[in-house]
């Protein structure tokens, strides 16, 4: 069967205890996840969600694999969008590396469907979300502060 996914790797000048942090605490998210509210304990089996500011709900899933401060593995429905939710759940992998004075972030996001159009908009989002991590943890500010990068 043919997947779609999208691949994302970045470098962070940061330690992986901080990335993980990062990628984990819900007051860090919502810095830099355009004030998103994620709800999670963080452990294998799970439940994982994702909200707007407003608590409309966008997301949902569950944690799949949980290798603290290394890996974590989502299976990841959209909510919002019904066209988006009617493809049925994607995997998003999240994997750290130490190199060098960095850590080395790489996010796998895919889903068991050829041309997905959740996976073509999972990629615009985690561009943007994934900009703004970094610029948090380098600089202690955000690059973006709409989802569109409009003001």
């Amino acid at each position: 069967m043919s997947k779609s996914t999208f691949v994302y790797v970045t470098y962070i000048r940061t330690t992986s205890a901080k990335l993980w942090q990062a990628l984990t605490d819900t007051l860090m998210i919502r810095q830099y996840w355009f004030d998103s509210i994620v709800e999670c304990d963080w452990k294998q089996g799970s439940p994982w969600k994702k909200a707007r500011k407003d608590g409309s709900l966008t997301d949902s899933g569950e944690i799949q694999e949980i290798q603290p401060p290394r890996r974590i593995a989502i299976r990841w429905q959209c909510e919002w969008k019904p066209e988006l939710k009617a493809e049925g759940p994607s995997r998003c992998i999240m994997e750290l590396e130490p190199v060098d004075n960095a850590v080395r972030l790489t996010v796998t996001h895919e889903m068991d469907r050829p041309e997905s159009k959740f996976i073509a908009a999972a990629s615009v989002g985690w561009s943007m979300v994934l900009s703004n991590l970094k610029s948090l943890l380098e600089t202690g500010e955000v690059a973006l502060t709409t989802p569109t990068g409009s003001a």
